[in-house]
């Protein structure tokens, strides 16, 4: 066991040390009787966690998204016992028999830290390294705030994000990325305590993980405060206080923990990491630490009172906030109904009055590059947004041109994540989660798989974030089939509360954009080509809005075949239901951008869509997995399901059947067997 690694404690008050072994008792009495979880680190990290939240953190419990509270992450998501604890504890409106339904049915308390669902609770952690990448989002949200609102020497953003990560964090490659961008961006508001505790699941660290992790952040640029007893409060309370007063890194505290601490028998060891004490060795942990045997949840009087304090202190301190932003608001009355509308999430009057509209009569243009007009047209209105690409802003157009460079430009909108697709993601999350911005990223399809973890927590956390994705098929060329994506619309198409659009084409990436800047309850993802397509009749792509609508009816009303497709592949269609009419098919033309809004829509409106006894063709640059649904069992594909291949674009969809001479021929054959 690692225990003999911390050294005898000095002397703490009787409150103190009562009120951190109150933490720790709940988590062991919670995880025993939900039989399930984490209740390690909840036990050896209850020290610092309580030192920070008494001492130093900055929050309201009876206003939970006061806007200049100060952030706490709990990256190590699956120790959610010790935020649970706190937030009761500290008279948040999580209730004890809350705490008694941890990892229950409907129950505030899941296993994992989830910000839609438990008040306080700042961002959804589950995945090891997405909490620490989310913190720099955080961060990054209160510096561009603050550059754009703080006048003189009363602020009213002047906050900081604190997070707990552990070793399996540090591990995760995502936080490598965050931790490298936030050092290069000198984010001096984020201070991080590392529960440093040498125990994984599998049990000891030095099995897996022997860096020199002080080094390593040291060499991101971070300030590093190393070897603090994490079981000492006056060491940890010295070294929050160091971190704080330097501006211009941000800081890791690593602070040496015993893991279980309290626990006779499993503390310093894996057994205590994932499962719970079992009730003889609760009992043992209770007479080990003098507390009540015949009691379960039970939270001492004078440590309650104690931790209660945080309710007439953070009132308090937000009351003297309200001061600030009073007096902010009769100096500069517009500058603060700007600040109190971006807080809110509220859209400004004519936010899209300079959106463009493109003319059928304007040449073939990549959707890539009307996106990049689109955003720019966005944002003369719109300074929420804030965002940027991963190295990749001249091909995916999303450079803020009325803009700078943040972090280097004084209110620069233009964030460069550098070649960190996984950690762009969770940065842009994290800022979501603070509010104040809409943030949103760019990089090419394929590399949607870099980013995953963070859209789908994204979608899961209900937050608005615009993902731009660009090069979105086999129609890029000459790259070849590792940049050319096949299977990616179906798998981003799977997961829940992720809108995917495909627009066909300028005007329908204007309707696409406005509909992801308008969303406020989850994510959007924004696919758009490479290469030029022509422009569709603005009067008819504001169909995009309900998902799917009728782009060109067939001649005479009724469909003998109904053409469904996206994106490059809409203008195919068109072709394809021209050259059907001079065989007298009469085939309709479905634009289908966002399966998620068609299927909104109300059964009536599908069916006027796509009507029943119809064949129906799909055609999508993409693998089939999915289109059956809309198509049925006798519907046919143009699809692909194959990788893709180097060579010209053009030839390339030749080649896998998107051409009009292979539509056809799948049409004809659909309606020779209907």
């Amino acid at each position: 066991m690692k225990q003999n690694t911390i050294q005898d404690l000095p002397a703490a008050s009787e409150l103190d040390v009562l009120s951190v072994n109150t933490i720790r008792m709940l988590a062991v009495d919670a995880v025993q009787q939900a039989n399930s979880g984490h209740p390690g680190l909840p036990m050896g990290a209850a020290a610092m966690a309580y030192c920070l939240w008494t001492r130093h953190l900055k929050h309201n419990p009876q206003d939970p998204g006061w806007a200049d509270r100060d952030r706490f992450v709990l990256s190590a998501g699956h120790g959610s016992m010790l935020i649970y604890a706190l937030l009761h504890l500290t008279g948040y409106d999580l209730p004890l028999d809350e705490l008694k339904q941890f990892r229950q049915w409907e129950s505030l308390t899941p296993g994992h830290p989830e910000s839609h669902i438990t008040p306080g609770v700042e961002v959804t952690t589950g995945p090891l390294g997405q909490g620490f990448a989310n913190g720099v989002g955080l961060a990054v949200a209160e510096r561009f705030l603050a550059d754009r609102f703080n006048t003189g020497d009363q602020p009213i953003i002047d906050h900081y994000t604190y997070a707990i990560v552990s070793d399996g964090d540090l591990q995760e490659g995502v936080a490598s990325e965050a931790a490298s961008y936030a050092g290069t961006q000198r984010l001096g508001k984020l201070i991080y305590l590392y529960d440093d505790n040498e125990i994984s699941i599998e049990g000891d660290t030095d099995d897996t993980f022997r860096e020199d992790v002080a080094a390593r952040f040291k060499a991101y640029g971070w300030h590093v405060i190393d070897a603090v007893n994490g079981h000492d409060l006056e060491a940890v309370d010295a070294a929050i206080q160091q971190a704080k007063a330097n501006a211009d890194q941000p800081s890791l505290i690593v602070c040496r923990t015993v893991i279980g601490y309290g626990s006779p028998n499993k503390a310093g060891t894996g057994g205590v990491h994932g499962s719970p004490l079992g009730s003889e060795e609760a009992l043992a942990t209770k007479q080990n630490l003098d507390w009540p045997t015949d009691k379960d949840f039970f939270i001492p009087e004078p440590a309650l009172e104690n931790f209660r304090l945080a309710v007439e202190k953070g009132r308090a301190q937000q009351a003297d906030w309200e001061g600030r932003l009073q007096a902010f608001a009769e100096s500069s009355p517009d500058k603060a109904a700007e600040f109190k509308r971006m807080i809110a999430g509220e859209l400004p009057e004519d936010w899209d009055k300079d959106i463009p509209v493109f003319s059928t009569d304007d040449k073939p243009v990549a959707t890539r590059a009307a996106g990049g007009k689109v955003l720019n047209g966005i944002f003369k209105n719109l300074p929420d947004l804030l965002g940027g690409s991963a190295d990749l802003a001249p091909s995916t157009n999303t450079w803020l041109k009325e803009s700078g460079k943040f972090g280097w430009e004084k209110g620069g909108h233009n964030l460069q994540f550098g070649i960190r697709e996984h950690a762009m993601g969770a940065i842009a999350l994290g800022i979501a989660h603070h509010g104040g911005a809409i943030p949103y990223t760019a990089t090419f399809l394929q590399f949607a798989d870099y980013m995953r973890p963070p859209m789908r927590l994204a979608a899961l956390s209900e937050e608005r974030v615009v993902f731009v994705f660009t090069h979105d098929s086999v129609g890029l060329g000459e790259d070849g089939p590792t940049h050319q994506p096949v299977e990616h619309l179906a798998t981003l198409r799977a997961v829940p509360n992720l809108w995917v659009c495909r627009p066909a084409d300028a005007n329908e990436t204007a309707a696409v954009w406005r509909l992801a800047v308008e969303r406020k309850d989850g994510p959007v993802v924004i696919a758009l080509s490479r290469q030029g397509l022509p422009i569709l009749d603005s009067s008819v792509t504001a169909g995009a809005k309900n998902g799917a609508y009728v782009l060109q009816e067939a001649s005479g009303g009724q469909p003998d075949v109904v053409l469904v497709a996206t994106g490059s592949e809409v203008s195919l269609a068109l072709n394809a239901a021209k050259e059907l009419e001079s065989q007298s098919i009469h085939a309709r033309v479905v634009s289908m951008p966002c399966w998620e809004l068609f299927d909104a829509q109300s059964e009536a409106y599908r069916l006027s869509v796509l009507p029943d006894g119809v064949p129906k063709l799909a055609i999508e640059a993409g693998c089939s997995l999915g289109w059956h649904k809309y198509i049925g069992a006798n519907g046919g594909l143009v699809t692909l399901d194959t990788f893709g291949a180097s060579a010209p674009g053009g030839e390339l969809m030749k080649n896998f059947g998107f051409s009009v001479e292979n539509v056809v021929k799948k049409a004809q054959s659909l309606v020779k067997s209907a």
